[in-house]
């Protein structure tokens, strides 16, 4: 189809499907290609490109004075006829035809419209960079074509298949599908969308592919079996489909033969809109599918124009004139004389030329769901605005060498390109076209839902868009109009493992992809309070898991409380030891002037149960929380107060010995030096000498309290530190050694002759009081938390109840039970017994 003109523009569109082109050897006289199939469509957008370029020769404001004319070309969907057909246009060398009466030539073409294949513009682009001959395609979509350094004079009205894919993984993101299946078609088109389609996954993180599949051209009945063989046992139930309508007839032929149903597809925008698979037979499986699609715009006056199309018979022969009538005999079912042999004989009609457009029912006058036609529609008019920029240029102030302007008369096509990529104009539909540093326009996809209606009618309607803004893709979708061909009539799940609640956390399995996983529950003190994440967090020193691992809990707190059974337990004691001591003394107070008490030193026996009280007071302040004033004082009050007992024994031990010494002749000297005042000064000494060993642990490692997590993990255990090892050996150490002394001449003075042996009751006390302690130092060290504060609690108790008893129960039975052995005589053993 051509027109002249001051300027041409060529168009490269789809007309018919197949073609034979036995010979593509370019000779001085090729052979015609012979095509079939006439495609409506791509002839109507071929329409497109006549009307806007007659629209813009009509507009005074835009190009006056300059008439734009057009030389479309048939590509026939074959790599070899378009890229003849666009060498053809760019050098100038296609057949000659004739344009009026008086002028016959070849008018120079500046630029040129198409393709729509991604493949067939890769090809000629590659060939027109050299030149720097403008291109701007309407359907290409493949990102590769944003390469400037490769194609540097390409344009496209389509958005690339790098936001195609994007925007289908927004969608996917939406729903919440990480699992899906992709099919490719085996060109550029379909490979370089496979491979944006796994980067752009494998960077956001959003899902998965279970599977890649390649569909074959042509019908391959093995290897479409063997693909949906794929579909049909995966857990996939998203199938994405980047490829042509004519792969998606081979393949839904075996997707029906193999009844494979209860998948969500999802097209490309290659078949959003294929009319074809909208069939009663095909709905039951394709209903419901979500598509991206070409921006869909208004274009005024169009339908007019396209009704205005008549045949002229007296030129149709002519190459130019081919196109029309083969779509009137399309459209009417008719031949044009001379038709083919038998066509009448066997019922065909003849065409007239006159049939009414009108009374048709074709997709050829259906202007409400212009996308193509209107990216066509878009690429003629960016190229007249660039031409009209270049012709506005200034001499001068141009932009090229000098400061030079180009003009009509020395046309350059590189002079457009550059006007070109700075072209910025707004259609009458209101969307503004420009195009980005790689010839990408300002990208733009309707959403689109494949509704099926209860009458068996099929429909296409539009449930959103996704566009790029300055926060980056945009998706918007109304869910509510959404057609879901599922029972539930919701979105379906497409997940290759099942979300991780909280309190687990996702595993890689090993030879799967990263969105099959498994839950893993989190570890004891860890957590994980999100859906699907990826690690566990520690909680905090003073904090545990709970039992659903979802939150940290603070931690139990254990320490020898006075509110538990044991607490209780050994408060009582101690409260217990302590009354006795009371109650001891009171009797001891009460009954000082019997030969008993006298006998027995009674300032020495009441500092002795003085220490004893404070030795079963001091057992309190192992019990409660440790603070930092008990930490230093129970240890300190536990070596002083068992100094001062042990001191007080170890003098009476020896003045018992002293007694004996004195009452032997000669023996009177011993015990002047160990009179009363003596005995205070060498108890006081030896408490004094615990006393400074205390002072000294405290100033240089105080005992502190300490939150200890090593005993368990879920507990917290408050425990005093002994801070200093050493000190805390010299205190133990230094109560040992006068225990020791202690038994030692109270062991040598047991045989002594009197009938209450005071010796010997001292010798027993002393062996229970280091029987306890022996006992008590592993006991101790191999007891954790708060039963080390009970060993210890429970060594004070059963040592001072040893010294206690052993000590003044004999006495007491005695003074209370007993009174008549409580005289001089019994106590010195000379008094009769029955």
């Amino acid at each position: 189809m051509h027109k002249a003109g001051d300027v041409v523009l060529g168009g490269l569109f789809e007309i018919h499907f197949f073609s034979v082109f036995p010979d593509l050897s370019f000779t001085s006289e090729p052979q015609q290609p012979t095509c079939h199939s006439f495609d409506v469509l791509g002839f109507k957008q071929a329409q497109t490109m006549a009307f806007a370029i007659d629209e813009i020769n009509r507009n005074s404001n835009l190009l006056p004075n300059v008439t734009l004319g057009y030389s479309l070309y048939d590509n026939c969907v074959k790599l070899g006829i378009g890229f003849r057909a666009a060498l053809s246009l760019a050098s100038g060398r296609e057949e000659q035809f004739v344009l009026d009466k008086t002028c016959a030539g070849n008018p120079p073409v500046l630029g040129i419209v198409g393709d729509s294949s991604s493949t067939r513009s890769i090809a000629i682009s590659t060939v027109l960079g050299l030149y720097r001959v403008p291109m701007v395609s309407y359907f290409a979509t493949c990102s590769c074509l944003s390469d400037r350094q490769k194609f540097p004079s390409f344009f496209r009205t389509i958005p690339s298949d790098a936001f195609q894919v994007r925007a289908m993984n927004q969608i996917l993101r939406r729903f919440g599908w990480t699992w899906a299946g992709l099919l490719v078609s085996d060109d550029d088109y379909g490979l370089h969308a496979a491979r944006s389609f796994q980067s752009d996954l494998a960077q956001s993180g959003g899902g998965c592919l279970a599977y890649l599949e390649v569909l074959p051209w042509g019908n391959d009945p093995a290897e479409l079996r063997r693909i949906v063989e794929v579909m049909k046992k995966s857990t996939a139930r998203v199938v994405i489909v980047f490829a042509h309508e004519s792969h998606m007839i081979n393949l839904m032929k075996e997707v029906v033969r193999q009844n494979v149903t209860g998948l969500q597809w999802m097209a490309s925008e290659a078949w959003t809109a294929a009319t074809v698979l909208q069939t009663p037979q095909l709905m039951p499986y394709l209903g419901g599918t979500l598509g991206i699609a070409i921006r869909r715009g208004h274009i005024p006056g169009l339908r007019d124009f396209l009704l205005q199309l008549r045949p002229e018979l007296q030129h149709n022969n002519s190459f130019g004139n081919n196109m029309v009538n083969q779509f009137w005999e399309h459209t009417f079912q008719c031949r044009f004389a001379p038709p083919q042999a038998g066509w009448v004989e066997a019922g065909g009609s003849l065409c007239t030329g006159q049939e009414d457009l009108e009374n048709v029912d074709t997709e050829f006058l259906d202007i409400s769901n212009l996308r193509p036609e209107y990216n066509v529609y878009k690429a003629v008019y960016a190229l007249a605005y660039a031409l009209d920029n270049m012709l506005q240029c200034e001499p001068g102030r141009g932009p090229f060498s000098g400061h030079s302007c180009g003009s009509l008369q020395r046309l350059e096509p590189w002079q457009l390109v550059y006007y070109l990529e700075k072209v910025n104009f707004t259609t009458p539909f209101g969307d503004q076209v420009l195009f980005d540093e790689n010839g990408d326009v300002l990208p733009i996809y309707d959403v689109m839902n494949w509704l099926w209606l209860p009458d068996g009618r099929t429909k296409v309607q539009n449930v959103g868009e996704v566009k790029e803004s300055a926060k980056g893709e945009e998706l918007t979708l109304d869910e509510d109009k959404i057609f879901w061909n599922f029972e539930s009539k919701q979105p379906p799940r497409s997940v290759c493992s099942e979300s991780c609640p909280p309190g687990t956390r996702m595993a890689r399995i090993k030879g799967k992809p990263a969105c099959c996983f498994a839950c893993i529950p989190c570890s004891e003190g860890k957590i994980s309070n999100m859906t699907d994440s990826m690690e566990c967090t520690s909680c905090p020193e003073d904090f545990w898991s709970s039992s659903q691992r979802d939150h940290c809990v603070p931690k139990e707190t254990e320490f020898l409380s006075y509110n538990e059974p044991l607490g209780i337990c050994l408060t009582t004691a101690s409260l217990l030891g302590t009354f006795i001591c009371v109650a001891v003394l009171g009797i001891f107070i009460h009954h000082r002037g019997t030969p008993i008490v006298r006998a027995n030193n009674s300032e020495l026996s009441f500092q002795l149960l003085l220490s004893l009280k404070l030795c079963f007071l001091c057992s309190l302040l192992f019990i409660g929380r440790p603070r930092l004033w008990t930490c230093q004082l129970r240890h300190a009050a536990f070596g002083i107060s068992f100094v001062f007992c042990v001191s007080c024994i170890l003098v009476k031990t020896i003045v018992v010995l002293a007694v004996f010494k004195a009452s032997k002749p000669g023996g009177g000297s011993h015990l002047k030096w160990f009179g009363l005042l003596q005995q205070r000064g060498t108890v006081l000494v030896l408490t004094s000498i615990q006393a400074a060993i205390c002072t000294a642990w405290i100033v240089s490692s105080s005992p502190a309290p300490h939150k200890n997590t090593q005993y368990h993990n879920d507990k917290i255990v408050y425990e005093c530190v002994v801070g200093s090892t050493i000190g805390f050996g010299v205190l133990l150490g230094y109560i040992g050694l006068l225990a020791i002394l202690s038994f030692l001449l109270a062991f040598l003075a047991r045989n002594l002759p009197d009938s209450f042996n005071e010796a010997k009751l001292i010798t027993f006390s002393m062996l229970i009081f280091c029987a306890v302690w022996v006992a008590f130092v592993p006991a101790y060290v191999s007891s954790p938390g708060k039963y080390a504060d009970a060993v210890e609690v429970f060594a004070i108790l059963a040592s001072s109840f040893g010294l206690l008893v052993s000590l003044f129960g004999p006495k007491c039975y005695i003074i209370l039970l007993r009174p008549e052995r409580n005289t001089k005589k019994a106590i010195m053993g000379r008094g009769t017994e029955s």
